[in-house]
């Protein structure tokens, strides 16, 4: 029965030459560079969501989490954890969704696994996923290459991730149905690095959303930040729906939203770019970096008061992404 999975299932939507070898590890070129690696495990809930699914997030989040160093992604796993009894149909559905995520992406599934666990014990589908892409540039994307004077820049609206799922969990009804953001954000990336953009950090809004990157960054960079609540864009929705939830907008997970810190002079032709790819059209410069000190990240809100912007404690959100 595993065997007919594997190949009726899995075979059947990843096939490529390099998973085709039926071999215990995947054999394959990378071109000239250093080489980015990153892991990570899909626990969402429910699996199937407005705007996106389990499938489509693992691949637009394990490629994002490779564009943040300035890295192409090439090169994908895939393990899932699958619960007995999840139906056929929509293990397909996921499946079919990821293959079709990973071929917009330009990249290859080339290795996997699956292990079918009792009744009870896996909540659906766990997906568990690592990427590997090439870094072609000399930069240092990093929190540490941040330096006061950098400008602050979102690539959207916030907030739409997290409050789409937590919509179908609470059975919250809106004029409009919210939809995940879930995107990849590569080819934005490096059309940026591409134009020379003078990028010194980047950090995806996913866990935590922008109060806990803009947190993080700042504490390693070792830093100010100051951003403008008017500035940062989210929709009246995502903003009503975290109303009723008791939420911040600014600490939901997004999918596919990203923060930039860039040189000043570069803020314009970043925006310009950033601006002309569907994912980043609502970019934004929202704030900047004001000097070398104790960690912190103020925001002036929007009557002009300022407030401390915290990282978020505990987890608001579970199992959203």
């Amino acid at each position: 029965m595993m065997h007919q999975l594997l190949e009726k299932v899995f075979g059947k939507a990843f096939s490529n030459p390099i998973l085709d070898s039926r071999h215990d590890s995947a054999q394959f070129i990378v071109p000239p560079g250093r080489l980015a690696m990153t892991t990570d495990s899909y626990v969402v809930r429910p699996i199937i969501f407005p705007g996106g699914d389990i499938g489509s997030m693992a691949v637009h989040g394990t490629v994002n989490d490779l564009a943040m160093s300035g890295a192409r992604p090439l090169y994908l796993s895939a393990a899932f954890i699958i619960e007995e009894g999840l139906p056929m149909e929509t293990l397909w559905r996921v499946v079919c969704s990821m293959r079709d995520a990973a071929q917009r992406c330009g990249v290859q599934i080339i290795t996997g696994d699956t292990k079918v666990v009792d009744k009870g014990k896996g909540d659906g589908l766990f997906i568990n996923t690592t990427g590997i892409g090439v870094i072609e540039h000399s930069s240092t994307i990093a929190p540490q290459s941040v330096q006061p004077g950098d400008a602050v820049l979102v690539s959207g609206d916030l907030g739409r991730h997290g409050m789409a799922i937590m919509a179908v969990r609470e059975g919250l009804q809106f004029e409009s149905t919210i939809e995940s953001d879930s995107a990849p954000v590569h080819e934005v990336v490096l059309e940026l690095l591409k134009a020379r953009v003078a990028i010194h950090c980047l950090r995806d809004l996913t866990r935590g959303g922008l109060a806990s990157a803009l947190n993080e960054i700042a504490e390693t960079a070792r830093v100010h930040i100051a951003v403008e609540e008017k500035l940062i864009p989210v929709r009246e929705d995502v903003h009503a729906a975290c109303e009723m939830l008791g939420l911040d907008p600014l600490h939901v997970a997004n999918e596919g939203r990203f923060v930039a810190f860039v040189a000043p002079k570069d803020i314009e032709p970043a925006l310009e770019i950033m601006r002309k790819h569907q994912v980043g059209a609502g970019s934004t410069a929202v704030g900047r970096v004001t000097e070398r000190r104790e960690p912190l990240v103020v925001m002036k809100s929007r009557i002009g008061a300022s407030r401390i912007l915290d990282m978020p404690s505990g987890e608001q959100l579970p199992r959203i992404c």
